[in-house]
């Protein structure tokens, strides 16, 4: 029989990613730490990660975000905590709003 308690579907990371306009590779890239594609796709899907993975994927977001913004604006942005991103994640409220969506790029 397949478990499916491990696959969580899509994660608010992947909406985030989209509206912050990342592909997997950008994110891979900003990271300082060893975070490769099949972690992130992982992370995207809803595939159940480590709270190390989660929080290496939140800091990975952090790192990408703020070159993207003009100067002025980097003080204004709010670090994302993991469990921003992950909705099976301890302390997930689904009620949550982003104080960064001012500061996302515009459609």
């Amino acid at each position: 029989m397949h478990d499916d308690t491990r696959d969580h579907g899509p994660q608010p990371l992947d909406s985030l990613l989209d509206r912050w306009g990342f592909s997997n590779h950008q994110l891979v890239e900003a990271s300082a730490e060893q975070l490769n594609h099949k972690q992130v796709q992982k992370a995207r899907k809803g595939r159940q990660l480590t709270l190390h993975m989660m929080q290496k994927v939140a800091r990975a977001l952090n790192e990408a975000i703020p070159p993207r913004l003009p100067k002025e604006k980097r003080a204004d942005f709010v670090p994302y905590l993991h469990r921003h991103l992950f909705n099976y994640a301890k302390g997930y409220d689904p009620a949550w709003s982003d104080p960064n969506e001012p500061l996302m790029p515009q459609p």
